[in-house]
């Protein structure tokens, strides 16, 4: 059986080194900022994917910003393009900065290993949402950046050109108007950022989507066969699986770019993405910087209904942690509670703040309009799901099971879509059997 990382990485430091107190490396809880920042101080490095944001300047003013209230604190960041690759590697060893985001392919119960904790979860829940997603026998390790709804990226102006108004109600009517949109417009109807891969990982944010369940996600825990006509994973890959395969997605999936796809969705190449509603704001600046209508970048819900309403997931977006080995941990939280309360980033990107109670960003003003039902998935079962994932070696929150998925769509793999889920089935069910399940 191939070890995964997290296996490796959990081995290699799971003897814990260093002191106690907040300002070493010790793994005891740390405390709220202090109400005197001035009693704060130390130099802290933060990881991000935002390399954007190092570019053009946004995260230097809010360090900046952050150094008026805390003026003995220094920012600074490290961005990584493969953030999950290369954060991969550098979890391997103490050094991975201050402040990092929490890894998509590392499962909560190594949470422990690697994080500082950063206080008791009946606390911080009733300040944050999203807290039960890093939450380990009561503590929490990771606060997130903002909350995220989840549906496709689409180019209204591409969909009116082909004479589509209406948001499809069903995975057939939404292949129906793709099919309409590659016939009409000349646009690439779905584009898959296969190359890149963690696009497709999102995919799994869908599941509770297709049948408005809030418990789909833990239910997992309780079927043998996930990939079985009438459940969300079903219903999920089938739909990207049917794109590929009727070439409705770009013709060579190995030469996609994320990059290079915002522009391709701004200008109106691309006619759809499923992503979080994180991306709409950087799709509709895309498309400002080419010269197009902004406003024609929308959102639309994943095409399934119950009671006539459709339903779109909330989920946490990157969640923030402190390195359980950084010598500035006081620091450190610090700049991760003033970043997602106080830098005021959630609302100039048109996110949901993960602060309890915010009201819906502009972005998401057509699924209020529309009455789209917003559901938090429960996670009360993570370390069941996620024993069987990793006992399975699927894999269901890393990329590489969905590009198969499109490998073998695009008779690039052998199988079709039934056999290619008769192995997920197989293998979830043996991972339940020799867990006991």
């Amino acid at each position: 059986m191939r070890r995964s990382w997290v296996a490796v990485a959990a081995a290699t430091m799971v003897a814990a080194r260093g002191g106690s107190g907040q300002g070493g490396g010790g793994r005891g809880e740390i405390a709220a900022p202090p109400s005197d920042p001035a009693k704060v101080s130390g130099e802290i490095t933060v990881l991000t994917n935002r390399t954007d944001q190092i570019a053009d300047g946004t995260l230097k003013k809010y360090a900046e910003e952050f150094r008026k209230v805390y003026p003995g604190v220094t920012v600074k960041f490290e961005g990584l393009t493969d953030y999950e690759g290369e954060t991969r590697i550098r979890m391997n060893t103490e050094n991975y900065g201050d402040v990092l985001l929490i890894p998509n392919s590392l499962s909560i119960e190594q949470y422990p290993t690697f994080f500082a904790p950063l206080g008791k979860a009946d606390a911080l829940s009733a300040k944050f949402d999203y807290t039960d997603h890093a939450t380990v026998e009561g503590q929490v390790y990771g606060l997130a950046g903002i909350g995220v709804a989840n549906g496709f990226v689409y180019n209204r102006a591409v969909w009116a050109r082909a004479g589509i108004t209406e948001w499809p109600a069903t995975p057939e009517e939404f292949i129906a108007d793709l099919t309409t949109i590659k016939a009409r417009t000349g646009a690439t109807p779905y584009y898959t950022n296969y190359k890149d891969g963690w696009p497709l990982t999102n995919w799994t944010n869908a599941i509770g989507s297709p049948t408005c369940d809030p418990g789909a996600h833990d239910a997992l825990a309780a079927t043998d066969k996930p990939w079985s006509q009438g459940s969300d994973l079903y219903a999920i890959d089938k739909l990207l699986y049917t794109m590929v395969e009727k070439k409705l997605t770009e013709p060579d999936p190995t030469t996609t770019n994320w990059e290079d796809s915002k522009a391709r969705i701004g200008t109106g190449k691309v006619a759809s993405m499923w992503l979080g509603s994180w991306a709409i704001s950087q799709m509709r600046a895309a498309a400002e910087a080419a010269g197009e209508n902004p406003d024609d970048i929308g959102f639309m819900p994943f095409p399934a209904q119950k009671h006539g309403k459709f339903c779109s997931v909330l989920r946490p977006d990157y969640q923030y942690a402190v390195n359980v080995h950084s010598d500035e941990k006081a620091a450190a939280r610090a700049w991760i509670d003033w970043y997602i309360t106080k830098s005021g980033q959630a609302a100039a990107e048109g996110s949901l703040s993960s602060v309890k109670g915010a009201p819906l960003p502009e972005t998401l003003k057509a699924f209020s309009d529309n009455d789209v039902t917003l559901i938090h998935q429960r996670r009360e079962k993570p370390a069941e799901v996620n024993g069987i994932n990793k006992a399975s070696e699927i894999g269901i929150t890393a990329q590489d099971y969905r590009q198969k998925l499109v490998d073998v769509a695009r008779g690039a793999a052998d199988g079709d879509m039934n056999s290619y889920f008769d192995e997920l089935n197989g293998k979830w069910s043996e991972a339940r059997r020799t867990l006991g399940g």
